[in-house]
């Protein structure tokens, strides 16, 4: 079965009437949990992104403070994916590099300051690696000013 294009898609829409968009948005969101936290956000949290990132920094601080530091680290490991698979999920919502930059330096912070014993479990280490790495790659994505403003932030990170 052939998929209509992004494109074809919007002059259909544009051409349809309001009740029926209605109708439409309304099935995308019954359809998938997460089609209705897209639209969720899009309607009440995409105008004040700042207060959005907070909400997810306070869910992320929530998430850890769930997790038992003395348990198995194979454990510890699926909180923390758990938490990183939110984190990207709320990154791809806001689309802005800046934001989602703001959201994985919190992880790494809240990570190293658990008290979670992660140099001890190779695969906790590299899960903290790919972040650092997806720190330095949208970092390198911003705006010279930016750069200089989450610099210390990174070094802060760094240091361990």
């Amino acid at each position: 079965m052939k998929v209509s294009s992004l494109n074809e898609l919007k002059k259909v829409l544009q051409s349809l009437p309001e009740e029926e968009l209605v109708i439409l948005c309304t099935a995308l969101a019954k359809y998938k949990k997460d089609n209705k936290e897209y639209l969720d956000y899009l309607l009440y949290s995409a105008r004040s992104k700042p207060d959005f990132v907070q909400k997810v920094k306070s869910e992320m601080d929530t998430s850890f403070s769930f997790i038992d530091t003395r348990a198995n680290l194979y454990y510890i490991k699926k909180s923390l994916r758990k938490i990183l698979r939110q984190v990207n999920k709320y990154c791809k919502y806001l689309n802005d590099k800046a934001s989602a930059l703001e959201l994985h330096i919190h992880f790494c912070r809240k990570l190293r300051d658990s008290g979670i014993p992660f140099r001890k479990n190779q695969l906790i280490v590299n899960l903290y690696d790919q972040q650092i790495k997806k720190i330095n790659f949208l970092l390198s994505a911003l705006h010279e000013d930016l750069q200089a403003d989450y610099a210390s932030e990174m070094d802060e990170i760094m240091m361990q």
